[in-house]
């Protein structure tokens, strides 16, 4: 498998231990990304009893293959939102995402975080009357940010939105951090520790090995809850993947860029123990519907060569993140019928401000202190028609993978999620599941949920 540079160049792992016995604590968290650190960390430093348990290793899911910026410029995102829920609440979103860069700038350390500035930009004319109604909507919103043409980078823009003042982060040497500090404050965190089993009206976690963990309140923080057909969040959430190629540079970038043209492109330079790295992304698909996905790294690396005149890729690697219908994630209760059992998924690819976000709402319920943010992140908020527009989509998509990939992909391994024929990642080796974004691993162990249990691939 392909190791993202992040992941390499983490810092030494200070090794959580697997559960070996029954425990029971307050708060339970099942999942290592940033999201469940930062909530394992506000709880903790609440004085909460918490435990968090990762199937893996911590850090290692769509954290550690993000593409590390720390920004509440989200794409083109504002002028939606406005349209969809209000000014108000599309303040809401702008004020929250801001005080998750503002509390990774005050966390960081070393080079954990640099300064940078968010910069969108356009190559058509079409690209560029997008850039100004999103202005628009930021000047509506509060948001401080200039519309103009100079660009960094080697290509020909026609206008560029720039704030000022972000953050990219190195997300795993700052999630590393941030666990740390969680320990510190009292939570307990476990790796290599696999749910085989909830029993929810009991408040009982099962694992592979046996153990018991009963709890009080349980937090979700994995791409599709286990637990996500309760609420319908399975039919709500639709799973996007996109590939990324790192080099070595000495072109270091003041900002961190996104095209809002097609072909879309994401660039960022990181500087990590004194080199400069040069990120490229983009490429993306629904996730498990391509086989020969190999291409899209090459037209990766054929960029980094051809346009910005730069060695060939040292590192590639791929990330998926579950969309919600209407932009902004879920963060909360699970469903009426089990307030106790919260969860936070749907970051749309901007998980690290985010997770972080999602984080302090959920805490915040928890410890009851109102977050003005929790009802508009709700699983439970209105809006079901645009749901049931997304329901139909997927369960459709589903449908026709469940039945026409038993059909064409007879020799492929069934997804012991929901009995889905999986697809083989050539160039990732992986096998992912396209109807909810499962993946396995070459021997097919679970890489990436909802699924709980291996392939057979006997």
């Amino acid at each position: 498998m392909n190791n993202s540079l992040w992941l390499k160049t983490a810092y030494p792992r200070n090794s959580y231990p697997a559960l070996n016995k029954d425990i029971s604590c307050d708060v339970c968290i099942i999942g290592g990304g940033l999201s469940g650190i930062a909530n394992a960390y506000f709880l903790a430093k609440e004085g909460v009893d918490v435990v968090l348990l990762e199937k893996d290793e911590i850090l290692a899911g769509a954290t550690g293959n993000s593409t590390g910026k720390l920004t509440l410029q989200h794409d083109l995102v504002y002028a939606d939102l406005i349209k969809k829920f209000g000014r108000d609440n599309a303040k809401i979103y702008f004020e929250a995402n801001r005080e998750a860069v503002l509390f990774g700038k005050s966390f960081a350390i070393g080079d954990e975080l640099w300064d940078a500035n968010s910069v969108l930009f356009s190559q058509s004319k079409y690209g560029t009357e997008l850039l100004r109604k999103e202005k628009l909507a930021y000047d509506e919103i509060g948001i401080a940010a200039e519309l103009g043409r100079d660009s960094e980078l080697p290509l020909k823009t026609e206008a560029t939105l720039t704030i000022k003042d972000e953050a990219q982060i190195h997300p795993v040497r700052f999630g590393q951090h941030l666990a740390q500090l969680a320990v510190k404050a009292g939570a307990r965190i476990f790796e290599k520790t696999n749910i085989r089993l909830m029993d929810l009206r009991k408040r009982l976690l099962y694992t592979n090995s046996n153990n018991e963990i009963q709890f009080n309140k349980l937090i979700l923080c994995t791409h599709y809850p286990i637990e996500a057909l309760r609420g319908l969040q399975i039919l709500k959430l639709s799973v996007g993947r996109s590939y990324l190629v790192s080099t070595y540079a000495n072109m270091p970038l003041q900002g961190q860029y996104i095209s809002v043209d097609a072909p879309k492109r994401s660039a960022r330079t990181a500087f990590i123990d004194g080199q400069a790295h040069f990120l490229l992304s983009g490429e993306g698909h629904r996730a498990g519907v391509e086989k020969e996905t190999q291409i899209h790294y090459r037209t990766l690396d054929s960029e980094l060569k051809y346009i910005y005149q730069l060695d060939p890729m040292q590192e590639k690697w791929s990330a998926q993140d579950p969309s919600t219908p209407d932009l902004i994630p879920y963060a909360g209760p699970i469903s009426k019928s089990m307030p106790y059992v919260y969860m936070n998924t749907g970051f749309r690819k901007w998980g690290l401000s985010n997770s972080l976000v999602c984080a302090r709402i959920i805490s915040d319920q928890i410890i009851g202190r109102e977050n003005k943010a929790s009802s508009l992140y709700a699983p439970d908020r209105t809006g079901f028609g645009s749901f049931l527009i997304q329901a139909l989509k997927n369960s459709g998509l589903v449908l026709r993978e469940f039945s026409g990939g038993h059909i064409k992909r007879k020799d492929s391994p069934i997804c012991t999620h929901m009995g889905c024929r999986t697809r083989w990642n050539e160039a990732d080796e992986t096998w992912d599941c396209p109807c909810h974004g499962s993946r396995f691993r070459k021997d097919g162990s679970v890489l990436e949920g909802p699924a709980t249990k291996p392939l057979d691939l006997g």
